[in-house]
């Protein structure tokens, strides 16, 4: 889940939503909800490579979807799904996010959708029935 946390890290820096911006503007994203899937083992030496995509916004939340796959076979082992809640820091409250992102944002989804809502998004635990 470590990897999945500083890929999410990485992508708020690259969309200048991450660290400069928590510093200088006192505002962050909380991650409010979670969804691992793990789907092959991998090991201590097995190289990896994280693929983020944002899948959707609005005007309080980023909706980003991680695929880990084995840097050498290409397997995807892991995905992770988070729902992220802008806030303002300074009185650790949920904030918009400031318009001047929307146009980055609504190009990023674009990319990222090109090809359909990537395999497993959306995925929920079925509940099971006890006896």
């Amino acid at each position: 889940v470590l990897a999945f946390d500083q890929a999410t890290d990485s992508f708020l820096d690259a969309m200048e939503m991450g660290a400069r911006y928590r510093q200088e503007e006192k505002k962050s994203f909380f991650v409010v909800e979670s969804h691992v899937c793990y789907e092959q083992e991998v090991t201590l030496d097995t190289l990896l490579v994280i693929q983020t995509k944002l899948v959707g916004f609005d005007k309080k939340r980023l909706h980003l979807f991680h695929e880990m796959f084995d840097e050498k076979s290409g397997i995807r082992s892991a995905t992770n799904e988070i729902l992220a809640l802008h806030v303002d820091m300074k009185i650790r409250k949920s904030t918009g996010i400031s318009n001047s992102f929307h146009p980055l944002c609504k190009k990023m989804v674009s990319q990222s959708l090109e090809d359909g809502f990537p395999q497993g998004c959306g995925r929920t635990i079925k509940r099971l029935v006890t006896h």
